[in-house]
């Protein structure tokens, strides 16, 4: 049977209209946004990708610092390049654009829906491509089991707050028609420019979609009709690898950035991988469960109880029966097993959920399926066995506590709906099956067009099935992650007002404005604007992070989140000229209503490059204080050794204490306690002025803490109530003289550069005359960074305390610094080499068809030697 191009439409319709109509379902049902008041935005959603969707929104509307190379905004300037390949390099993070600046949120949102959509719509479009090997599915099934693919747990549960990996969702279904076309030797140009785009859209799931594609050609290959010669064969597996390698290359400049900025970042978490318990995984594969750390293999009970009747559908070819139900069981151990996991995985267990590659089992289960229906709706007996196969796994999950009172209701009612479809699809279909076996030996039979109404009584059984378990599962889920992960409030008052005080501020690039420490998420400077340290990214360099917590920084997520500091050496170290103070978060526990409103001070700071008098560069110490002291070059601190009184501190799980010391009186005293977790107050204080500090080495530093002015008898007693502080570092206390430090300033201000240009990817700076020492780039030292003095040479800068510098001979006039990422030189070639191939991959058809032409045109001889011998 043919596949018209109407057919593919109406099955890539129809699976991304149940696709969107049951995710929405599911999150209004939860009361989620945007159709309730609970936030979506939980971990890394409200963290990270909501963030750089507002920056990507920023770059398109002309309005961020920096550019795709440089991001003036995080962590005192960063590689951005690399973020873009992990973030937002899909395609459809464009669209983010055609949306309010304050509807980001929602922007998010329908993006991930318009992923899933097409990710449903690719699998119905593979399914019918799949087809033509054997049988005659109806559409409408393909556009079913497509929107169970795209529904599947792993969508639903986990992707939908990762939205980039929505994209290997959609990569999946396209390798494998990629391989599809490699297998038949078609379309030698458009796959290797289908692989590129996965790999470009998002290569950590891509690569897991590849590796998924792999598997389901092998066994394409294996299971063919006909005695194909393994010659054949292999030259498929050759025009496969071929394809899939020159695709990688085409996207080499992004992946080679991506490649070197995980090399330069902080190391962040290591995890040992164990294995979930098989009730568990076996509860994941049905409706209603939820867990962070277990394969949510969830793909609605219709595709389920379909994919189990291939095994007992005798029309099918034994070797297809079996070929396909011990993939899809290979798959699933392999997710178990911890050499296979780390293949799946790039080698490296990752931080979060260890079973991110859950789709493609959910892709292999749908297929599997498809293969059964390919042959003819199963009879009774394939039926029962596919419904034997949900019940096995059933029982099998009913001792794991992921199963809930919705669950096997669910189960039931899905299979149940399952049953009654197909035995009113075959009764649809019977209709000239009668009249074909009445017609004369030899007389050719007609189409066989199936009854409307139990068609459609068949597509609505299935379809609503399917949403409603997967709206209620999409609903549940919603529940939970908000009850088990951190959560972010959406763009609202509190942001805008935010960004109206860091817009009114601005002064960039003649300042940093900080919009702040008491932050909304960890990337609140991509989201509200400003210059700030705050940056959280897969890609956080270790210099940063290091540099910074050698300043006094705070972190969380095991460094990869570095946070802002609220201290004046540092905004003079930074040339930070306006800060701007929130109050706590109202979406965050402990806030208090009665906190001041927003207030921004400003303060005189040098330019983004001062000068270091000659001389050897300083060390850092253990010390923040004199770490500031280093980088500043003079001294503002006053250190008093202090004494902690103990007051039921056990072991640092609990108690309160005491830490006294003394200062010059009206200095200002800053708390250093990175491992302390709860609140320090300095007795004078005016009540409510508690400062919280959240440490918990290695995963969470506390940064240093400014808590007020000494008092006039020079006694500092700070009130510590939390866990920790029985293991506080020496010289914990610190007592800024600010005179001292506007001495300083000025020195810096004076002997600094005259006049500083900053564009999307670089820094230039005049000096005064006759300047000497080292001249220091208020931006941390990243890979990727070099300069030239007066136009000769460039040359990778140098590094003064893990900031950026030049040395000065007193003869140069202006310093230049400007920033290639590493990777970008290397992958563009790769990219240029593989663009030249595919180009000849194109043209040598042609070429050789014009070559045959014009052979048959000039040789007449030929064909009259031909007539003679005749």
């Amino acid at each position: 049977m043919s596949i018209t191009e109407a057919a593919r439409g109406r099955a890539a319709a129809l699976a991304a209209f149940v696709t969107v109509i049951s995710m929405c379902a599911g999150d209004a049902i939860a009361r989620s946004f945007p159709f309730g008041p609970r936030t979506r935005a939980v971990n890394d959603l409200g963290n990270q990708f909501v963030p750089y969707h507002a920056r990507l929104w920023d770059l398109l509307h002309g309005r961020a610092d920096g550019g795709v190379l440089v991001n003036w905004q995080s962590g005192y300037g960063t590689s951005f390049l690399p973020d873009v390949g992990t973030y937002v390099s899909s395609p459809f993070a464009l669209l983010v654009g055609l949306f309010p600046r304050d509807e980001i949120d929602l922007a998010v949102y329908v993006i991930t829906l318009l992923k899933a959509a097409v990710a449903g719509a690719a699998m119905s479009v593979l399914l019918l491509a799949l087809r033509r090997a054997g049988g005659d599915g109806p559409w409408w099934a393909a556009g079913v089991l497509g929107a169970s693919y795209a529904l599947c747990g792993w969508a639903v549960t986990e992707a939908v707050y990762n939205p980039m990996w929505m994209d290997g969702l959609i990569a999946f279904p396209l390798l494998c028609l990629v391989g599809e076309w490699a297998r038949t030797g078609r379309r030698r140009v458009l796959g290797p420019l289908v692989v590129a785009l996965a790999w470009t859209a998002n290569f950590y799931t891509a690569y897991m979609a590849t590796l998924g594609a792999a598997l389901v050609l092998l066994l394409r290959l294996l299971t063919a009709d006909g005695p194909a010669p393994v010659r054949e064969r292999l030259r498929a597996l050759l025009r496969a690898a071929g394809t899939t390698v020159l695709g990688i290359g085409l996207a080499a400049p992004l992946l080679a950035v991506v490649f070197m900025g995980s090399r330069h970042a902080y190391p962040g978490w290591t995890r040992e991988f164990a294995p979930s318990d098989w009730p568990d995984v076996f509860a994941r594969a049905l409706p209603a469960t939820y867990s962070f750390f277990t394969p949510a293999g969830f793909v609605g009970a219709g595709a389920l109880v379909l994919a189990g009747t291939l095994v007992f559908h005798r029309a099918a070819p034994r070797r297809e029966r079996w070929a396909w139900t011990l993939l899809a069981v290979a798959v699933a151990v392999s997710m178990q097993w911890g050499p296979t996991h780390l293949v799946w995985h790039v080698f490296a267990t990752p931080n979060g959920s260890p079973y991110r590659q859950t789709f493609v089992l959910a892709g292999v289960l749908v297929i599997t399926a498809w293969v059964s229906l390919s042959y003819g709706w199963p009879g009774p007996r394939a039926l029962l066995g596919g419904t034997a196969v949900v019940a096995l796994l059933s029982a099998g999950a009913a001792t794991s506590p992921r199963i809930t009172s919705w669950t096997y209701p669910l189960v039931v009612a899905g299979v149940a709906a399952t049953a009654g479809a197909v035995l009113l699809a075959r009764r649809a279909e019977s209709r000239g099956a009668g009249g074909a076996g009445g017609a004369a030996s030899g007389a050719t039979a007609a189409p066989r067009r199936p009854r409307r109404a139990p068609a459609v009584a068949a597509v609505l059984l299935l379809t609503g099935a399917l949403a409603a378990q997967a709206a209620l599962t999409t609903a549940y889920a919603d529940r939970r992650r908000l009850a088990g992960l951190d959560d972010y409030a959406s763009w609202g008052s509190r942001q805008q007002i935010q960004a109206d005080a860091v817009a009114e501020a601005d002064g960039w690039p003649a300042y940093r404005t900080e919009p702040g420490r008491e932050q909304t998420t960890a990337n609140d400077p991509l989201t509200v604007g400003g210059q700030g340290a705050a940056y959280y990214s897969s890609h956080t360099p270790e210099v940063l992070t290091r540099t910074l917590a050698s300043l006094g920084a705070g972190w969380t997520s095991n460094g990869r989140a570095v946070q802002s500091l609220d201290n004046p050496v540092t905004d003079a170290l930074f040339a930070v000229g306006a800060r701007v103070r929130m109050p706590r978060d109202p979406h965050q526990p402990g806030a208090r209503p009665d906190e001041r409103e927003v207030t921004v001070t400003r303060a005189a700071v040098p330019q983004l490059v001062t000068v270091r008098p000659p001389g050897p560069e300083p060390r850092f110490v253990a010390s923040p204080f004199r770490n500031q002291e280093k980088l500043l070059g003079a001294r503002v601190y006053t250190l008093p050794p202090a004494a902690l009184r103990a007051e039921g501190i056990d072991g640092g799980d609990g108690g309160d204490g005491t830490l006294t010391a003394g200062c010059p009186a009206g200095s200002e005293v800053y708390l250093w306690a990175p491992g302390f977790s709860g609140t320090a107050r300095l007795d004078g204080a005016r009540a409510g002025t508690e400062a919280e500090l959240r440490g918990r080495v290695p995963a969470r530093r506390a940064a240093l803490q400014p808590l007020g002015a000494v008092p006039p008898d020079g006694r500092v007693a700070i009130t510590l109530r939390g866990r920790g502080a029985d293991r506080l570092p020496l010289r914990s206390v610190g007592c800024l003289d600010r005179d001292r430090l506007a001495t300083a300033v000025d020195g810096l201000r004076s002997s600094g550069a005259s006049a500083v240009r900053v564009t999307d990817s670089g820094v230039r700076a005049t000096l005064p005359p006759g300047t000497r020492g080292t001249a220091v780039f208020a931006m941390p030292r990243i890979a990727g960074w070099s300069c030239r003095a007066d136009g000769a040479a460039a040359r990778p800068a140098g590094s003064y305390l893990g900031l950026v510098a030049v040395p000065l001979d007193g003869r140069t006039s202006v310093v230049s610094c400007a920033f290639s990422p590493p990777g970008l030189r290397v992958g563009g070639a790769v990219g240029g080499l593989s663009l030249l191939v595919l180009l000849g991959v194109a043209v040598a058809p042609r070429a050789a068809a014009r070559r045959r032409t014009r052979h048959t045109k000039t040789s007449p001889h030929d064909h009259r030697l031909v007539a003679r011998t005749a």
